[in-house]
């Protein structure tokens, strides 16, 4: 038998230990995590201003420093274990620092005045607008990452592997590195160790704006002439091939070359199929007699660069427009660095799914298209909570890696009149997001305190909060209080959203059962509870230590007074003797009983519009 089989048969064995000691470790562990998604620019930011369009020093921008112990220990007491600084890489800008040796942005390819933070321009450097002072930007992004340690927070930032700005430079690359294309062959449309495609003899043309849309608004600025140089024109982020992108692709972007031929066909070695069950040491061994693309390489550099630098973890944009075998590779040498960087991915095709994460070695996914959607739907009124179980169900072997959320910079605030407008309909679906699933749990900054997102700021238009302008956040701003970070100018109905957040959030990542097992009991009481419908929803939760029952009501309107029922084969497993057993509420501290008769268990509950309970069987 050839050595290299018996040493990827060995390394089967161990991986398949391995996972046996991951699923244990899963099971008993007594802590979920949170993430607190923040989007850099705008925490700190108290400038109430909020012209559309406006300027830095019109409307005003948040810093690192904003980050204080006070701030960075606030959000560790919602109940947050990690921390995602979105924005944080060096990206376009129209605001000039050029005496900090920063070449100005063409407004012809950036979105808005602040640009989006996912048209990266320096990968080895973080945004100008984030720095008290720009000259020493890095020692104070290095000081915010000491500054969150110390607070006890895990931290992510952004990596965008599928596209780089439309002028990308890399200007700090390390001494021995080439910044992304400055060793491509632009006379040919792809080769395989080209950062980037190419439309060979085309010169690229700004789009042809529609809809009444200028750039900057139609503020003057002398850059702004429907030029940018570029020649030969490259491929846009999103695949458009044309010299000339439509106003709705991804203009500002270029796309990354990672050794897919323009037919679609690849350029590197691929996976064997029994990798799926392999982990991420064999992942790294494949690799390494392996020549791959010179792109992945280059990506392999960056976040390792990061790593050193004390960076916990990343969010990969996109990551489905990117070959999965990039990221065995990718995601491998990450994990041979630091076997616990928390790796989280936009991946929304969820017949992919299985594949990023088996093959791809993601920690955890965005449940999107599933949950979320789910969610959105029932928090709307038109959806049944009927779907739940069904979500659930279809995912249940890699429920662990797909991450619960109601928002992100995304996707429309909960309280904007498109998605839900009103943030107390986020309640209930919050507490299914947080105790449903073994999965991590992501809110956004604002989210605890009822953000509408309605300014206009310009690019970015109201029901999501811009990511592409300098705004301030008006029901955030209010929590933080001209940087004393403590709620102090929040509303009494902001208050309370805050304080329900809260504690959520702490028993969330306190409790051993949302780590263990789970049953439905939704279908069961929807034919022996009076009363119960598909705007109610519940489900119990278990372990060694730990009895949980969830229910929900998602009604606005309507309040339920039920006698909730539990069936008799979870009264066996949790050894519950006949009569009655006293049951705390872990979100307010209210007591009720669970009577146990003939092996069935029931809860008496009045269930107000858009209550929770999390029942604790004592």
């Amino acid at each position: 038998m050839p050595k290299p089989y018996l040493f990827f048969c060995l390394c089967l064995v161990l991986t398949a230990c391995k996972k046996e000691k991951e699923e244990m470790k899963i099971e008993q562990s007594p802590k979920k995590k949170v993430v607190y998604q923040v989007f850099t620019r705008l925490f700190g930011n108290t400038n109430t201003t909020n012209k559309p369009w406006g300027t830095i020093q019109e409307n005003g921008v948040g810093k690192f420093s904003d980050f204080s112990e006070k701030a960075l220990q606030e959000i560790k007491d919602l109940g947050i274990t990690h921390i995602w600084y979105t924005g944080v890489p060096q990206h376009d800008v129209i605001t000039d620092y050029s005496e900090y040796d920063i070449s100005s942005d063409d407004p012809d390819i950036v979105k808005g005045r602040a640009g989006s933070p996912y048209a990266v321009k320096d990968y080895y450097n973080v945004n100008p607008d984030l720095a008290v002072d720009p000259a020493k930007r890095l020692e104070e992004f290095k000081a915010l990452i000491a500054r969150t340690h110390a607070t006890g927070l895990k931290l992510l930032i952004d990596i965008v592997p599928n596209h780089v700005a439309r002028n990308y430079e890399g200007k700090t690359t390390p001494k021995g590195a080439e910044p992304f294309g400055a060793g491509d062959d632009t006379t040919v449309e792809y080769a395989k160790d080209n950062n980037f495609y190419y439309i060979p003899d085309s010169t690229f043309q700004v789009p042809e704006w529609k809809d009444g849309y200028q750039p900057l608004g139609g503020n003057p600025h002398s850059l702004v002439d429907a030029k940018f140089s570029e020649n030969p024109a490259k491929w846009t982020g999103n695949g458009s091939r044309l010299a000339r992108p439509d106003r709705n692709d991804w203009y500002e972007t270029v796309k990354i070359n990672y050794g897919v031929r323009p037919d679609g066909s690849y350029d590197f070695d691929r996976l064997p199929e029994d990798y799926e069950t392999a982990d991420y040491e064999v992942h790294h061994q494949f690799w390494a007699d392996k020549e791959v693309p010179d792109s992945w390489v280059k990506f392999k550099d960056i976040a390792l660069y990061w790593l050193d630098m004390g960076v916990d973890g990343f969010r990969f944009d996109m990551a489905e427009m990117v070959p999965v075998e990039f990221w065995s590779y990718m995601n491998s040498h990450i994990k041979v660095k630091n076997p616990d960087a928390f790796l989280l991915a936009e991946v929304y095709n969820p017949s992919l799914y299985r594949t990023y994460i088996h093959q791809g070695k993601m920690d955890y996914l965005y449940d999107k298209v599933e949950m979320y959607d789910s969610l959105k739907h029932i928090m709307q009124g038109h959806g049944w909570t009927d779907h739940l179980p069904v979500v659930k169900n279809g995912t249940k072997d890699i429920e662990h890696h797909l991450l619960h959320f109601l928002e992100n910079h995304d996707e429309q605030r909960i309280a904007s009149p498109d998605f839900a407008g009103d943030a107390l309909k986020g309640k209930p679906a919050m507490v299914v997001s947080a105790t449903m699933t073994t999965a991590p749990l992501m809110i956004y900054f604002g989210q605890e305190v009822g953000e509408p997102g309605a300014e206009d700021a310009g690019f970015g238009k109201p029901t999501r909060t811009s990511i592409f302008d300098y705004i301030g956040v008006p029901h955030h701003q209010r929590w933080v209080n001209n940087h004393q970070f403590d709620g102090g100018q929040l509303r009494p109905e902001e208050k309370d959203l805050r304080d329900f957040y809260k504690r959520l959030l702490n028993f969330t990542v306190g409790s051993s059962a949302l780590m263990g097992e789970y049953q439905d009991l939704h279908y069961y009481n929807k034919e022996h509870t009076e009363q119960y419908d598909h705007r109610v929803f519940s489900f119990a939760r278990w372990a060694q230590d730990e009895k949980l029952v969830v229910l929900s009501n998602f009604d606005a309107h309507k309040a339920y007074n039920l006698e909730l029922k539990i069936p008799d084969d979870i009264i066996k497993k949790w050894e519950l003797g006949e009569g009655t057993h006293q049951v705390v509420d872990e979100l307010y501290g209210s007591n009720h009983s669970v009577q146990v008769e003939n092996g069935i268990g029931k809860i008496k509950v009045s269930l107000k519009p858009l209550e929770s309970y999390i029942f604790k069987i004592k």
